[in-house]
């Protein structure tokens, strides 16, 4: 077995794990000074919208000797603003200038013709007004919204309101994350950059959703048992998920950044950057949201509740009388294994295994079992 599946089987099996919950202070201070930057990259900065929210033009041109360094310098001195040059695979050029009316655009591709020294004709104009980009805006905002409701509905009815809480605030700080870092490097925002957000929601959510569903059962019956604090029990559900989120996380950042780093960075294919920036920032905080977040704000929730602080009175005054039987496990035992078998005297959940299950003991009897079959002697 390779190291990271016998990590996985220790993690699982309660031998090893990471006290999450119990160092979450920690993680929350990480990320609300992640999520400062992030706002005060994006206040100071803003986001570079790209045509397709401001509107402005596309320029296509057949194949010629000028390089795009040259002809970015050439567009920009034409149009009186920014321009983005990338090369075609036919050797032809796509100009995009943000902010350029129809009258402006015949001057430009004017312009182009004569420097390039390509025929007018052959360049391809198409323009994209304001008001298009702003539907789209719209529209994907509204998408957002409708979308929130339905998790923390969803979530409510599924888990607990508490939960539906904490992914929700999971969701809004990827979200942050990612625009704040869009702010940072420069990055167009794109209708592409929008697919990629939407479609990391649904990644981050299914990844919190894994760790809460293992927190369900694991905390079954949680207040019959005087072994183990609500917290403790959230924190052997994420450990017993750790090696799937860190497998599946991994798998998919792969291919997102190989479209990142490879296509759009060292190939130049800077159109692949939209939507490959924000799913691989994207990927990476929801994952991390999942564990450093998500769970451990549940943790907190829940302890408010008055059953929960008894249960954490109960488990630690157990544990002040000393022995064996309250001594707790450690921090990342999960709920399989030998999680289940010795739970203290009231412990009795309903299935072997569980955090708070109970321990199943088979009858004995002195007189029975040695070989000979019950009943009287005669």
């Amino acid at each position: 077995m390779s190291r990271l599946g016998n990590l996985g089987a220790k993690l699982y099996r309660g031998e090893v794990g990471y006290d999450f919950v119990g160092k979450r202070k920690f993680w929350y201070a990480v990320s609300i000074l992640i999520t400062i930057t992030a706002i005060a990259g994006l206040a100071v900065r803003g986001l570079s919208m790209g045509i397709e929210f401001q509107g402005g033009a596309v320029f296509t041109t057949p194949k010629t000797s000028v390089s795009a360094p040259q002809a970015e310098t050439i567009a920009e001195d034409a149009a009186g603003h920014d321009a983005l040059v990338q090369e075609l695979g036919n050797g032809g050029l796509r100009i995009q200038i943000s902010n350029v009316d129809t009258e402006k655009s015949d001057e430009i591709r004017d312009t182009l013709s004569r420097e390039l020294d390509v025929a007018a004709d052959d360049i391809n104009a198409d323009l994209v007004g304001p008001s298009w980009g702003s539907q789209i805006a719209n529209k994907a905002w509204t998408g957002l919204g409708v979308f929130m409701i339905l998790v923390v509905i969803y979530l409510a009815i599924a888990f607990e309101w508490r939960m539906a809480l904490a992914a929700l605030i999971a969701l809004i700080h990827d979200i942050t994350i990612t625009v704040g870092v869009y702010a940072l490097v420069g990055f167009e925002v794109t209708v592409g950059t929008v697919i990629g957000l939407l479609t990391i929601l649904g990644y981050s959510l299914y990844d919190t959703v894994v760790v809460f569903d293992s927190l369900k059962e694991s905390s079954k019956d949680a207040t019959k048992q005087t072994r183990w604090t609500y917290s403790e029990i959230a924190n052997r559900s994420i450990n017993a998920t750790l090696v799937r989120s860190i497998n599946t996380t991994a798998v998919a950042l792969l291919p997102v950044g190989a479209l990142l780093f490879i296509g759009g960075g060292f190939l130049g294919a800077g159109m692949l950057n939209d939507i490959s920036l924000s799913l691989f920032v994207g990927l990476a905080a929801g994952a991390y949201s999942s564990i450093f977040i998500a769970t451990p704000l549940v943790a907190d929730f829940k302890e408010t509740e008055p059953q929960m602080k008894a249960l954490k009175r109960r488990v630690l005054a157990k544990r002040a009388q000393g022995g064996d039987e309250g001594e707790p496990q450690p921090a990342g035992a999960t709920a399989a294994g030998t999680a289940g078998d010795d739970l203290g005297d009231e412990g009795d959940g309903a299935e072997t295994g569980s955090p708070v299950g109970p321990r199943r003991t088979q009858p004995t009897s002195r007189g029975r079992g040695r070989g000979r079959p019950s009943g009287k002697r005669r």
